[in-house]
This record gives structure tokens, sequence and C-alpha cells, in this order.
């Protein structure tokens, strides 16, 4: 391996008990060996801290990672997020939410993407869990912009990027609002075939019913236009939605 570079993992929780130290091990267990882990916390009144302290003394035994718990009032996940990338010391950012997990390759093969390609961000396969069976979601970076091939918790982006093109905080597609801002910024953003994480299916993105699907319509489209892309993505905003709908299903 070259010079190693420092990469951060973030990871937003609240109240995320059942399912953080799943998180957590996965990081722990990454075979790339500088690894800064943030845990930002947004004041969980469950065990999620105490949980997450209990790792303190295995990152600190683990050469070459170290991990940091920050527990505050924020404005939600994507505020959370801000706040991990202005403290990160990592050339590379990465995200992985408290109900998620990393593949233990993971941030050795984003490194090693990052060798070799210098982008400014990266997304890659992502196996999504649903009660009614698995599956991979691809990674793709074309020349239509939409979410059928984004994967957030695959995504690792430079310090310098995701500093430039700070999370909006306005709703829950800021993570893609982030991307299409980037890309009209002319930012290198890549794509790369491996299953990196795993993502826990469900959450408002998911919700059934026809008044959340109308609002999730026009919230896509607004962040589409409000980055200057063609009004023609209505159309694709309301394809998508539709088919989340008839398809539904956990």
């Amino acid at each position: 391996m070259k010079d190693s570079i420092l990469v951060t993992i973030i990871t937003v929780a609240y109240n995320s008990e059942a399912t953080i130290k799943r998180t957590i091990e996965s990081v722990l267990a990454q075979t790339y060996p500088d690894i800064e882990y943030l845990i930002i916390d947004g004041g969980s009144t469950d065990n999620t801290v105490k949980i997450a302290g209990e790792f303190r003394s295995s990152f600190a035994e683990a050469d070459g990672k170290s991990m940091t718990i920050i527990s505050e009032p924020d404005n939600g996940m994507y505020d959370a997020l801000n706040k991990g990338v202005r403290l990160a010391k990592g050339r590379l950012i990465g995200n992985i939410n408290a109900d998620d997990w990393y593949e233990p390759r993971a941030v050795e093969d984003m490194v090693s993407f990052y060798e070799n390609e210098h982008f400014d961000l990266a997304w890659a396969d992502l196996v999504i869990h649903k009660k009614s069976g698995d599956f991979v979601k691809r990674a793709k970076v074309g020349k239509l912009w939409t979410t059928a091939h984004f994967c957030h918790p695959t995504m690792f982006g430079t310090k310098e990027c995701e500093m430039k093109f700070p999370y909006a905080v306005l709703q829950m597609d800021d993570d893609f609002d982030m991307v299409l801002r980037a890309n009209k910024a002319g930012a290198k953003i890549m794509a790369l075939n491996k299953v990196l994480a795993h993502y826990t299916f469900g959450g408002m993105s998911t919700q059934r019913s026809l008044k959340k699907m109308n609002s999730r319509i026009w919230m896509k489209y607004r962040t589409y236009v409000r980055n200057g892309y063609s009004r023609f993505y209505w159309f694709y905003c309301v394809a998508v939605e539709f088919a989340k709908f008839v398809l539904g299903g956990e």
C-alpha cells in the first residue's frame, strides 16, 4: 500500500441503541488501518452513547484507528453530517448511518479507487435489506442524474469537496442535492461496481401513501429545478414515486 491516506468515517445517530453496535463493529473490522471514526449523536435519550462508548478501548488498541463521540442537540441528520465534515481530519470522508454497515474492505477498496482515479465524490454498489428479500442496488454515474443508481451509504468524498458543497439541511434528499450541486460545478464523480455497504430499507423515503408520494415528487422536482437541471426531470420524479407506490412492500 502507498503512503497511507487518513479516512474519516462519520456515523450520525439518534436513539439508535438497537442497531448502532453492528455499525460500529463494521468500522472497527475494516481492513484499512488509518481511520478516524466520528460518531455524531443528536442527544439520544436511550443507550446509544453508552453502547458506542463501550468501543473506545477497542479503537484505542486498533493500530491506526481512533474514535470520537460527540453527543449534543442538532438540526437533524444532514446538520450532523456537516458538523462531522467540519471536524474531519481525513483526506477522504465516508458516512455510514447507525442502522447500516460496511463490508470489511469498504474503506480499503474506496481508497484504492481514489488513488487510481482521484475523484471528488464516488459511491459503490449497495445491498438493500427488505423483509421481502435482499437485492443489490448497482452504482452508476451517467448522463441522466437520478437516484436510481445513487447509493449514499457507500459514498466517499474528499474533504475539500464536502466542505465546498455542504448539505443544505432543507429536506430528506439533501444528499442528492449535494451531488447535483457538485456535478454542476464540475466535480469529478465516479461509481465503483463493488458492494461496499448494507442498507436497512425503510424510513420517510419509502412511506407508502398518495400524500407522501405526491410530497416526494415535488420535493425531488424542486431539487432538480433549484440546481438548474431540466424541467423534464419531473417525469422521472413521477415515475420513480409511482413505482414505489405500486410495488411497495418491505
